[in-house]
């Protein structure tokens, strides 16, 4: 099935989950955020994808085996069929600060020789995909699934979109890579993870990353990774795509953020058409999504969370033409 590129939204909690997940495996969970992005901006899903509720608010989903191939000539049924199995076998660490929980991935995974996939998904790892609290990460769906690499994957998820050097000691870089075992010396892990994902970045990738080893004493214990834009690696559709949101508020866009208002902080049509200026505005100076999943936790404590989020929405608008 060819793949239709575009930016995908993934939780920062989903991002940063501990597990260790082969490249099929992670294909899989490419298209099962993607569809539900699609979800959140009241899409309709291409005709051979379906996602249905159970009576236990459970996902059952469909679509065909060809989603998870990279191209026309990738014919690895039978990685597919492994990958899905696999699937059932793990469970990730789910943590968002209140709640630690291992949660299954999948569930029930069946292959029908008609060439269509079906599992169920528990509501938990459901709301695992659609957790923004912790902020998020938007990729390129077409990039993302290309490459060969597991570590290319997790850390093009890391860093895409990443503007500041952000530090990782390596001990927690092994422990969400499931790697606790593994690569016990440091020069092995740079050499067999960090740099080999680098190289696929460099050439694959609108983002990369230089990095510096940062030692405590004589042992190297953290990883600085600094942030690099490759332009040249950038879809230019998806590119020109972004450009026009930034001079137009696109109605995907807006269609998006009523979604994640309504469902996160309840506000009616009414509420939303007489503030639409100022979450306009906000969706032009601001990167909304990250500043509305940011206020989530204080607004939902708040006496009046609707009135948090606008009075927060116009207090960031404030200080972003402060700095200006």
């Amino acid at each position: 099935m060819k793949i239709n590129n575009k930016d995908v939204i993934q939780s920062y909690i989903l991002t940063t989950a501990k597990y260790d997940f082969s490249v099929y495996e992670k294909r899989i969970l490419y298209r099962l955020v993607e569809m539900v992005q699609c979800q959140i901006e009241g899409k309709k899903l291409d005709r051979n994808f379906r996602i249905e509720q159970t009576l236990y608010d459970d996902k059952v989903i469909t679509m065909p085996v060809s989603a998870f191939l990279v191209d026309e000539t990738d014919e690895n049924y039978s990685r597919i069929k492994k990958a899905l199995r696999d699937l059932r076998n793990k469970t990730f660490e789910y943590d968002d600060g209140n709640l630690w929980k291992l949660i299954g991935i999948i569930e029930k995974p069946d292959f029908t020789r008609s060439g269509y996939v079906r599992f169920e998904v528990q509501a938990e790892v459901y709301n695992a995909i659609l957790n923004f609290s912790k902020g998020f990460r938007k990729y390129e769906l077409k990039t993302a699934m290309s490459f060969a690499s597991i570590y290319a994957m997790r850390f093009y998820e890391l860093l895409s979109g990443q503007k500041e050097p952000i530090t990782y000691t390596i001990d927690h870089l092994k422990l969400m890579f499931k790697l606790e075992t593994k690569y016990r010396r440091t020069n092995d892990f740079v050499r067999k993870v960090i740099i080999p994902a680098k190289k696929e970045l460099d050439a694959e990738s609108p983002f990369s990353f230089d990095y510096k080893m940062i030692k405590d004493g004589k042992m190297f214990c953290a990883i600085t990774f600094s942030p690099v834009t490759r332009p040249e690696n950038r879809d230019p559709q998806l590119e020109k795509q972004e450009l026009q949101k930034q001079i137009f508020i696109s109605w995907d866009l807006t269609r998006m953020i009523r979604n994640y208002l309504r469902e996160n902080f309840f506000f009616s049509d009414t509420e939303l058409r007489h503030n639409i200026e100022l979450f306009k505005e906000a969706a032009k100076e601001l990167d909304l999504m990250y500043k509305l999943s940011e206020i989530k936790p204080r607004a939902n404590r708040a006496a009046n969370p609707k009135g948090y989020v606008i009075n927060a929405l116009k207090k960031s608008l404030q200080q972003a033409k402060n700095k200006q």
